[in-house]
Formats: C-alpha cells, sequence, structure tokens
C-alpha cells in the first residue's frame, strides 16, 4: 500500500490493482480498496498471510479470480 498523505482522500470504491502470489507464481489482482483492507483483515484474523487466503481462493474458484475474492469477502465479514 502506498503512502497516504493528509492532501489524499481514501475513496474505498477506487480500484487498485496489487501483486500476489499464488502458489508461488505472481500476478495482479483489481480491486476495490474496501475488498483489500477486508481481505487484508480476514488475513490478520486467520493468522495467515494474504497471500496464502488468495491462494487458498484461487484453489476453489471456478470464475473469475477478482470476483471469487469479493464473494469470499462478503461470506466472511465480520459485523461488529
Amino acid at each position: 500500500m502506498g503512502v497516504v498523505t493528509a492532501n489524499d482522500k481514501y475513496d474505498p470504491s477506487e480500484i487498485k490493482k496489487r501483486s500476489v502470489v499464488i502458489a508461488g507464481h505472481r500476478t495482479s489482482i483489481s480491486l476495490e480498496n474496501i475488498f483489500w483492507d477486508s481481505l487484508r483483515s480476514i488475513a490478520t484474523s486467520k493468522k495467515v498471510s494474504v497471500n496464502q487466503v488468495v491462494t487458498d481462493i484461487d484453489r476453489k474458484r471456478t470464475g473469475n479470480l477478482s470476483s471469487a475474492i469479493r464473494t469470499f469477502v462478503l461470506q466472511n465479514i465480520v459485523v461488529s
């Protein structure tokens, strides 16, 4: 994640492309900031890396990886 300055505005719907490693292979995934944030929170709560969570999602998916991640996040979101 880049450095956020006081002049920057966080937009949860802004799509960011980030690199991840899936089963030893680097790839890029485009997701909205809110999904990246949630994915990091889920990984932290499971005490694993984001790469491991994405690898697990990738193994189980049948369609597009970005869509599979969004679905995973929505299914695993914790409402407080």
